[in-house]
């Protein structure tokens, strides 16, 4: 089985861009390193050769800032099976009023955020891995 493929918005400009990435990134390099990885959502939206082919056909989950879905929208365009799709918009929802940070920088608040958000794409990482095994 491939590892599941779990990709985020660029989300420039936004709070909400720096948490999909940041989050994205700690389940793929240190929460489920072996069962997860990603792909620049970049390249999959220019139909970059490699990107795409880690993706068609693949077990995805997309990590998207705001209501607009690029990261969601793209990957399946591009041929992915997106099985679940988050939403760093959703997860502030859980923390009105609290300041996350900049597009740039994040508070000790906002890595609090990210780190609760990266344990729930994680547990999803692994009912998705669990799903496939039982299935296949």
């Amino acid at each position: 089985m491939s590892k599941v493929k779990v990709i985020a918005c660029s989300g420039i400009g936004k709070v909400f861009g720096l948490m999909t990435r940041e989050a994205t990134l700690q389940v793929t390099n240190n929460l489920q390193p072996e069962k997860a990885e990603t792909v620049c959502l970049a390249h999959v939206v220019t139909g970059e050769a490699d990107a795409t082919a880690k993706v068609k056909g693949c077990t995805c989950i997309t990590v998207d800032g705001c209501p607009a879905l690029c990261s969601a929208k793209s990957v399946e365009h591009a041929g992915g099976i997106v099985k679940a799709k988050f939403r760093s918009v959703d997860e502030m929802r859980n923390h009105r009023g609290v300041d996350a940070g900049s597009a740039t920088a994040l508070t000790e608040d906002g890595w609090k955020i990210v780190d609760e958000f990266a344990e729930k794409i994680a547990a999803k990482v692994t009912e998705l891995v669990e799903e496939e095994q039982n299935n296949g």
